[in-house]
């Protein structure tokens, strides 16, 4: 029997893509959630708009195709689930569907680190990758809120309401980059817990990944992809 096919490092770079483009989905997925009402058909839309960055973040890795058989079933989960919420509803499926969009969220962080660590050097297309991995650690918190305000008891922030998904999608970023204005706070322990990962991930992702790739980029970074025919650089001895 053939072995389904697995496309190894030198093939991945090959086939890689601009991260700019995984940019441009995330920032917009994220606009998206914040702007949009707190409803079922939002939610539904939004959890296949994931579908669809985890397979851009796929293509752009160099794992697969754009109409590959991965990214089709992820994209088919994300419609049935979509589908499920907006016939049936409520806080159940709520909360699934907020589990769902969490998972989908780390998915597409970890095609992008795979993608990263393959370029094998600090450039601008690790830098971007990198840039999207913060953003989807703020975003990945909006669904793990969301998940707790759903099977949670009582009011998620001590404010005395669970807040819409705009208003998550506030609080996390605010946590991430430990702002702190104060507005809104987490009501139970399990809840503060989470902020405080949140918080530590945020400014420990800061002070390490990013400030070491950017401190590594060297004067004359090529800002787009290596061409696969360039020679590697060699570091003098």
């Amino acid at each position: 029997m053939r072995r389904p096919h697995v496309r190894n490092r030198m093939q991945r770079l090959r086939a890689a893509h601009s991260y700019g483009i995984v940019l441009a989905w995330v920032l917009a997925t994220v606009i998206f959630a914040g702007l949009t009402p707190d409803s079922d058909w939002s939610s539904s839309l939004l959890v296949i708009i994931e579908a669809v960055t985890l397979g851009v973040a796929l293509w752009t890795s160099g794992f697969t195709g754009p109409d590959s058989k991965l990214s089709l079933t992820f994209g088919a989960v994300a419609i049935l689930a979509a589908v499920a919420l907006l016939v049936w509803g409520g806080a159940t499926l709520d909360g699934i569907v907020a589990i769902l969009s969490a998972v989908l969220t780390l998915l597409i962080a970890a095609a992008i680190v795979v993608g990263v660590v393959d370029q094998g050097e600090v450039n601008f297309q690790t830098v971007t990758g990198a840039v999207c991995i913060y953003l989807l650690l703020g975003f990945m918190y909006v669904f793990i809120y969301g998940s707790l305000a759903e099977f949670g008891h009582g009011a998620l922030f001590a404010q005395g309401t669970d807040g819409t998904r705009g208003v998550r999608v506030y609080f996390s970023y605010v946590t991430l980059t430990t702002v702190g204005y104060g507005d809104y706070t987490m009501r139970t322990s399990g809840g503060r817990m989470f902020a405080v990962l949140e918080m530590l991930m945020g400014q420990l992702y800061l002070v390490t990944v990013l400030a070491l790739l950017v401190s590594r980029m060297r004067p004359g970074t090529r800002w787009g992809p290596k061409p696969m025919d360039e020679p590697e650089r060699t570091e003098p001895s």
